[in-house]
């Protein structure tokens, strides 16, 4: 039986570290869906306000009921002025960055229009190779961070769609490389006294086990890694039912 640990959960609002390979959404070709798994669990109909891709594991935020998503929902857009919810990833990449820390400040066609988008990343690991990168989109564009990473020159690993194919295939031979090493790592919410959060939450969610193994592999110590590597669930396979459970 596989588990989604809940890292967060109030009378209004939840936090999962969802596993990768577990589709947020249901659509053509998904068995099994969180929005599904969740709407099993809970009543009402629990509410997504963001996404993450399919093949991305980490943290994701819910809505418990529509007022709490009409709040929610423009913290993530950028449309609630000052206060926002910062996101978090951390990142294997192909390659090492010219640069250590920057901005990537390129525009991104969504649905036939090209908009702004924003990725600010700090390297905080590299071997020559590969470089482990912390990374905060501050626009929410589709498959950005993947998007950028892969036009600056250093595509994540595991990346079927924007990465280095041969890499790819190489890296699962040689190292059993079979996942995107994407993972949404931390959660930033600021303080929401109308749904009980009277302080700054900064939640984190651990590195997958195999994320965490090939960062060990490639990086051993990892002493300037922010974000916590201790192995977490493993990713979904596509027939499982699921549970619930709370770190």
């Amino acid at each position: 039986m596989k588990r989604i640990t809940v890292v967060f959960e109030n009378e209004w609002l939840l936090v999962l570290d969802k596993p990768a390979g577990l589709a947020v959404q249901g659509g053509e070709g998904v068995k099994v869906s969180l929005d599904e798994l969740l709407a099993g669990e809970y009543s009402p109909r629990p509410l997504l306000v963001h996404r993450l891709d399919r093949d991305t594991s980490g943290l994701v935020l819910v809505a418990k009921n529509r007022e709490a998503a009409g709040v929610l929902a423009p913290l993530f857009s950028g449309k609630g002025g000052e206060k926002r919810i910062r996101k978090r990833y951390a990142a294997v990449c192909a390659g090492v960055f010219a640069r250590k820390k920057g901005d990537i400040r390129e525009r991104l066609v969504v649905r036939g229009s090209e908009r702004d988008a924003l990725t600010s990343y700090t390297v905080m690991e590299e071997n020559g190779k590969f470089s482990l990168a912390g990374l905060e989109p501050g626009t929410g564009r589709m498959h950005q961070i993947r998007r950028h990473l892969a036009r600056l020159g250093n595509p994540v690993l595991g990346d079927d769609k924007y990465g280095d194919f041969s890499l790819n295939k190489r890296l699962g031979k040689t190292a059993g490389l079979r996942r995107l090493l994407l993972h949404a790592a931390g959660l930033g919410i600021p303080p929401l006294p109308l749904f009980g959060i009277s302080r700054p939450l900064d939640l984190e969610a651990p590195l997958p086990g195999y994320f965490a193994e090939f960062c060990e592999a490639e990086f051993p110590g990892c002493s300037g890694v922010r974000f916590p590597s201790a192995p977490s669930q493993p990713p979904w396979p596509e027939q499982s039912e699921a549970s619930f459970r709370y770190r």
